[in-house]
């Protein structure tokens, strides 16, 4: 009798289904157990009169109004910006530019706080000019004019590298026609640049009015009151200073009620959500433009290059000196080194973690396509946009409260909810590689039977490495800057850096803020150095497909 051939363990096509469907449940289970928390501690006896009672509606009020405000600011900015990079698509430098357009994804948002403050706050260049020339000017970054400065800083730069993206998949005939045709203004607007920009638009406003809407840290560090309280702050102060979990609980369901229908809609319509842009852009023929047009897209671009670099310069020169003392060693490092050990400790494994939900992710979501198992893994990647991780995190501290007994407990679950809120941004960045590689090496690894382990060692992983250490830098970075989660199950006696960050800014240590800041930098850096130094195989040990097997000689 022939021997028969063992299968490879874990060839069976269920490995690359069950796997992902069960954590997808695991976290939808999580979610529901944070919602039903809420719901049950929101009660039905006092609801009717906070929602009625003017605090609320005040903050209900803000919240929508500088949410809506900083998504007309970021595209307004976003667009002029766009159109001149779409422009200029030679200049040295370009590759940079781009670049620190992304930065926006991973740079804390305490850390870019501070820079602001540097730079715009009551002791900043920005006001001290204003001051020189303008004496009475009545500028203050505290209140409504810091809040949309930070959002639209944040969120201007991702908008516009998107935009960029949908401007050049314009064809390059269309262009050529266009340019033939001598169409500008309007009608080049409406024929060649509408048409690009309209399916992304839509999806890109509600991807910025989630994220303002959903701020936390730049409202804690840059609201200047109770007048500029949104809801994410005010369940916080629920939690943590009234210790009212029905008045968080209603706080969150709102959130979360609107959150949904906003997303329930864009779902519905099947609009673009791209959080990231796609690195690999093409390069179609460009239309000719008149001078002043070039002037003017110069112009646009120059001034929001400053606007972007100008905080983070401000953070390098003052942070140096708290950094690098003169005379001798001081305090600072006995807390940084402590809080950036307790901030690995959660971004570490949030990273991790991120990436093989991801992964699984998609290989369910493969796997289950078409079919009606296919609704968790796709529910697993947006659950973050449709339960705001501090909605998900106030759930789970009203649940779990009475069993978290020390820091760790908390730290372990900060690093679940950061995983989670980390799983849209690295969905995206190894979505396209898992889907790249070609038919042809498929069938013909099915051929030679190539499957399980070795499947993915020798098909998947030469095309997936660097992606996967791109995406692991960024689950890393996005955890490593949280202050939302951790600020409900941190201790202010064991703060993580942005914790540290935020406690030197209230207390007025501007110069021990500065250096926080600019160490916080320096660790993303060198994250993201150190990852994006995982280099290719080489092209002896194996490529991203199987090579074809020459056929033998018949004489």
């Amino acid at each position: 009798m022939a021997n028969e051939v063992q299968a490879p363990p874990f060839s069976h096509p269920r490995w690359q289904l069950w796997p992902g469907l069960v954590i997808g449940s695991g976290l939808l289970l999580l979610a529901g157990l944070g919602l039903g928390s809420l719901l049950q501690a929101s009660g039905a006896s006092d609801a009717g009169r906070l929602l009625a009672g003017s605090y609320f509606q005040n903050v209900i009020r803000f919240t929508l109004w500088q949410a809506f405000l900083s998504v007309i600011l970021s595209l307004g900015i976003a667009l002029p910006v766009a159109f001149a990079l779409n422009r200029f698509r030679a200049f040295p430098g370009r590759a940079l530019v781009l670049r620190l357009l992304e930065l926006s994804l991973v740079l804390p948002t305490i850390v870019a706080v501070s820079g602001l403050i540097a730079v715009f706050g009551r002791q900043g260049w920005f006001t001290a000019l204003l001051d020189a020339g303008l004496p009475g000017h009545g500028w203050n970054l505290y209140g409504l004019n810091g809040i949309l400065l930070a959002h639209v800083f944040f969120n201007a730069p991702l908008a516009a590298r998107i935009l960029l993206q949908a401007l050049e998949t314009v064809p390059a005939p269309r262009l050529r026609v266009a340019s033939q045709l001598g169409l500008h203004g309007w009608w080049l607007w409406r024929a060649v640049h509408w048409p690009a920009l309209k399916p992304v638009l839509p999806g890109l406003a509600a991807s910025v009015f989630t994220l303002c809407f959903t701020s936390f840290a730049i409202i804690m560090t840059l609201g200047g009151g109770p007048r500029t309280t949104t809801l994410e702050v005010a369940i916080y102060q629920a939690l943590r200073f009234e210790f009212d979990f029905t008045q968080a609980a209603l706080f969150a369901l709102c959130q979360l009620a609107i959150c949904g229908s906003l997303w329930f809609l864009v779902f519905r319509k099947r609009l673009d959500t791209a959080f990231m842009p796609n690195r690999q852009l093409s390069q179609p023929a460009s239309l000719v433009r008149g001078k002043w047009f070039g002037v003017a897209c110069g112009l646009v671009l120059a001034a929001f290059i400053v606007f972007l670099m100008t905080p983070l310069v401000a953070i390098a020169v003052r942070g140096l000196p708290a950094l690098i003392p003169m005379n001798e060693p001081i305090a600072l490092y006995h807390q940084l080194l402590p809080a950036t050990a307790r901030s690995l400790l959660i971004a570490v494994p949030a990273g991790v973690g991120a990436v093989a939900v991801a992964l699984l992710t998609l290989a369910a979501a493969n796997r289950a396509s078409g079919r009606r198992l296919a609704i968790i893994p796709a529910m697993t990647g947006y659950l973050p946009l449709i339960v705001p991780p501090l909605v998900l995190g106030t759930g789970l501290f009203i649940f779990l409260k009475p069993q978290l007994g020390n820091p760790m407990q908390g730290w372990s679950l900060v690093a679940l909810i950061n995983g989670l809120m980390a799983v849209p941004f690295t969905l995206q960045v190894l979505r396209g590689p898992v889907s790249s590689l070609d038919s042809a090496s498929k069938n013909q690894a099915d051929q030679l039977g190539v499957l399980g382990w070795y499947r993915w060692r020798w098909l998947y992983w030469p095309i997936l490495r660097r992606p996967i250490a791109l995406a692991l830098a960024y689950g890393i970075a996005l955890s490593l800057g949280d202050f939302g989660v951790i600020a409900l199950f941190g201790s202010p006696g064991q703060p993580t850096l942005p914790v540290l960050l935020y406690q030197q800014l209230g207390s007025y240590r501007m110069t021990e803020a500065a250096g926080t800041g600019l160490w916080l930098l320096l660790v993303l850096i060198s994250i993201f150095a150190s990852l994006s130094g995982v280099s290719s195989p080489s092209s002896g040990k194996g490529s991203g497909a199987i090579k074809p097997v020459p056929e033998p000689d018949h004489a």
